[in-house]
């Protein structure tokens, strides 16, 4: 991650936390995603762009704005997929991770790109497949 990618992801984690959620360009569409490093086993905290379904699950793309690779967080849920997020009404949230796979994950990626059409963009940027990753709330 660059030095400029670091301090953006800064600057709006600090703004979620100071405004309750509220981030400029993203409005209370964001969660933080509190995850830890597969090989360095160093705590990371992410903001990623949400949808919520219901009142349990959320879902987040690995978009990286169309980069040619996923993001950090992403490999690291899949090694460690029960996490925390912060949420804009629901505060801190123990979730579990699951990537969603062929249909599930084309359903997915339809609601963000219908949701956020800048989605597509990122789509057309990059010749990968974005994952797309449900964060299931668990008990206690």
């Amino acid at each position: 991650m660059t030095d400029s990618r670091s301090d953006w992801n800064e600057q709006v984690i600090a703004e979620f936390r100071a405004r309750g959620g509220e981030v400029t360009r993203f409005g209370r569409h964001l969660v933080l995603i509190h995850h830890t490093g597969a090989r360095t086993g160093v705590q990371r905290v992410a903001p990623a762009r949400a949808i919520r379904i219901d009142a349990d699950s959320w879902l987040v793309a690995a978009s990286k704005a169309g980069a040619p690779d996923n993001p950090g967080w992403y490999y690291n849920l899949l090694a460690n997929p029960d996490v925390e997020i912060e949420t804009p009404d629901d505060g801190t949230v123990p979730v579990h991770a699951e990537e969603l796979r062929d249909a599930a994950r084309d359903e997915a990626w339809a609601r963000f790109t219908e949701e956020a059409p800048g989605f597509r963009d990122y789509e057309q940027k990059t010749s990968r497949t974005i994952p797309v990753v449900a964060l299931h709330r668990r008990n206690g």
